[in-house]
């Protein structure tokens, strides 16, 4: 059950973070494209909540 709820947080994580990136981007000529910045979102945001919830765990 432990390794089940550390990747849904990591999960809930990624889903929001991703949200709010799309809805906030605002392409003005930007050096990097959405699809990279939302890849680098998403990494992030998975790796945080996926070890956040497995060390305050312990």
């Amino acid at each position: 059950m432990g390794f089940k709820k550390h990747l849904l947080n990591g999960i809930v994580s990624l889903i929001i973070s991703v949200v709010v990136t799309v809805v906030s981007d605002s392409s003005d000529g930007d050096s990097y494209s959405l699809t990279d910045v939302v890849l680098a979102v998403a990494t992030s945001a998975f790796l945080s909540g996926l070890f956040t919830s497995y060390f305050a765990s312990k």
